[in-house]
């Protein structure tokens, strides 16, 4: 496909996904020198072997898989007229977001029983790691979830329709990018240990 060709509302389309699709990238080379660091640093002597990974987390993985096959069905619901449909959905989109980031939360009070803290006296690399990657995945969500509330916003106004579904791609984009990435990221803090 000739990436000049088409309407000026196609380049520009095209290019919103592009930069997105740039954004992404980006987003994961963060984690990924996040990660690598976290198992060059597995070899010091102080790496707390004994900590355990919280139910929490192990619970937030099945609600974010979850949001993101209520927002991969809105663009269903839209090409097939079901207005009533993609509301329920995206609140419910909205919703397990919601409880993704509380769980976030009561993983990290887990934690912190176990006598692990991320700062301070009490802490020790691995439970900073653990914070490090988990908040800034969590400050991804927060875009995330402010961009699903534009969305919303946008499909209350009746700006999608057929054909006409720019907006909720690029929030759909960007909001399974978030999803898989916690995939990763739970699995890589769960099993490399």
């Amino acid at each position: 496909m000739d990436l000049t060709q088409g309407t000026t509302q196609e380049k520009i389309n095209r290019s919103k996904k592009t930069m997105m699709w740039f954004a992404m990238i980006s987003m994961a080379m963060v984690f990924a020198g996040l990660t690598s660091a976290y198992v060059v640093s597995k070899t010091r002597k102080d790496w707390a072997t004994d900590l355990v990974f919280p139910n929490a987390f192990v619970y937030s993985i099945l609600v974010i898989i979850a949001s993101s096959a209520t927002f991969y069905m809105v663009k269903k619901a839209i090409e097939n007229d079901k207005r009533g449909l993609a509301t329920i959905l995206l609140l419910s989109t909205l919703a397990l977001g919601i409880v993704f980031v509380v769980l976030q939360f009561e993983g990290f009070e887990d934690i912190m029983s176990q006598g692990y803290h991320f700062t301070g006296p009490t802490s020790n690399i691995v439970s900073t790691f653990m914070f490090i990657i988990v908040v800034t995945h969590l400050a991804h969500i927060v875009g995330g979830l402010l961009v699903l509330l534009v969305v919303i916003y946008n499909h209350f106004k009746q700006k999608y329709k057929v054909g006409q579904t720019l907006g909720l791609e690029l929030g759909a984009m960007y909001w399974h990018f978030v999803d898989f990435l916690w995939v990763y990221l739970f699995l890589f803090l769960y099993f490399v240990r």
